[in-house]
């Protein structure tokens, strides 16, 4: 549901440029993107927030919340209560 949005953050977040174009919803993102460490977590996760207006806390955040991007839509998804 959000992962056009998700690529879209990832792309302008990581600087992915055409790399971001390819991703979807089964796109491993830790481990398998090499721009995606903790400084760039960090950047993505304020991102995310000002984006979908949500709020995420430290303990909300655990690896398989960023194992694909749709892990990671699905997480916005239920933070936004859906």
């Amino acid at each position: 549901m959000y992962v056009d949005d998700i690529k879209t953050i990832l792309t302008d977040v990581l600087s992915l440029g055409g790399e971001g174009a390819r991703l979807t919803a089964d796109s491993a993102l830790l481990g398998s993107l090499p721009q995606l460490d903790s400084m760039a977590v960090i950047s993505l996760i304020g991102a995310l927030e000002d984006h979908f207006g949500i709020a995420i806390d430290d303990d909300d955040i655990s690896a398989s919340t960023f194992e694909t991007v749709g892990s990671l839509a699905a997480f916005v998804a239920q933070k936004r209560g859906e």
